[in-house]
């Protein structure tokens, strides 16, 4: 009896989450997002999720139902309801939940606390072990935030923020040409963008999340505010983007190998960067510095755009060290609000043993 509840219970949520059998396309519809099937006869010409993707989709699919994933579902919806409250009282419960995890996501505070110690060897022993606390509140503020601009009126928020610069950014589009938006895994990372996409359209790179339940949920958070999602492997779709003139948000801050990337220093450590002087030189895209943060006391956000001079240069590690500089000063406004639980400096140069082992 509880396997066919379970069986019947999984195919009632397929149901609910998941089109009948055809080609899916997202389709932006105000502010929501609906999957709608298209017959295979009637497919456009350049549908907005391309093949791996659309294979991608219908994978995370199949699995949302499974009772497995129904933890991080109901976690997602309690998160949604909870946004239902003050502003003020959603980031208080979003520390509340960093608190949680800075107790329990043990291996996370160590890679926190490897960079933190790496990256400002001025702090004490007590000043860095308050700042990898402070992050993991920031962390869970993220969680709150995500869940908001995936499930609510971004407008409400939108008038609780100052943009800076916005007029750089207007003059980058005035260019006539694709313009990239140079980004950083701040703590304010989908909101950052989210609000922005009240002034201007845009598109965003990501990284596919290893859990299809949250990929799925994700996806469709997303594309409420962005125009085209792309993933960071496809890198056609993100040179379409900026070749048709778009603004294409990137974040170039995180270690995905050597294979793309040059070694550059990142607050004095040598680090794999990804060597995003390539893409601009290939495409003419004006480069864009984007920065955002809280102020969770007054609950109010702030957004920052700076242009970028005399880049690329044709030197890729001077290049990639003078984006790393650049977002390492925006970092040092709000240390707390960068994803120091990453592992920045996982790739290392030949001979040079991991500061993570």
């Amino acid at each position: 009896m509880r396997e066919d509840a379970a069986r019947g219970s999984s195919l009632l949520m397929r149901r609910m989450l998941v089109p009948p059998p055809g080609k899916i396309h997202a389709h932006l519809a105000g502010p929501s997002v609906s999957l709608t099937p298209v017959p295979l006869e009637k497919e456009n010409k350049k549908p907005l999720l391309n093949r791996a993707k659309l294979d991608t989709v219908r994978r995370m699919g199949k699995l949302n139902g499974s009772p497995k994933h129904w933890p991080y579902l109901a976690l997602i919806g309690v998160a949604r309801l909870a946004c239902l409250l003050p502003v003020r009282w959603w980031l208080g419960l979003g520390r509340g939940i960093g608190h949680i995890g800075y107790r329990v996501a043990e291996r996370r505070r160590r890679i926190a606390e490897t960079n933190i110690r790496l990256c400002f060897p001025d702090l004490d022993e007590n000043e860095r072990a308050d700042l990898v606390q402070r992050t993991f509140l920031s962390v869970g503020m993220l969680a709150m935030e995500m869940a908001y601009c995936w499930s609510r009126p971004i407008e409400i928020l939108a008038r609780r923020t100052e943009i800076h610069g916005l007029e750089a950014l207007r003059e980058a589009q005035a260019d006539g040409r694709g313009v990239l938006l140079i980004g950083g895994h701040y703590l304010t990372l989908d909101l950052g963008a989210a609000l922005l996409s009240t002034r201007v359209d845009l598109d965003a790179v990501y990284r596919l999340n290893k859990n299809p339940a949250i990929e799925r949920l994700m996806l469709q958070g997303r594309k409420r505010f962005c125009g085209r999602i792309i993933e960071r492997n496809d890198i056609r779709r993100a040179i379409r983007s900026l070749r048709d003139r778009r603004l294409l948000w990137y974040a170039p801050d995180q270690d995905y190998g050597i294979r793309h990337s040059v070694f550059a220093p990142f607050f004095g450590q040598t680090a794999a960067t990804i060597a995003t002087s390539r893409l601009v030189r290939l495409t003419g895209a004006r480069p864009i510095l984007f920065s955002h943060f809280r102020d969770p006391e007054k609950g109010t956000w702030s957004l920052y755009l700076q242009r970028i001079e005399n880049y690329p240069t044709g030197d890729h590690e001077a290049d990639a060290t003078r984006l790393n500089q650049l977002i390492e000063g925006e970092i040092r406004k709000h240390p707390d609000q960068y994803l120091w639980l990453h592992r920045r400096f996982k790739t290392r140069p030949e001979g040079v043993p991991s500061p993570y082992a």
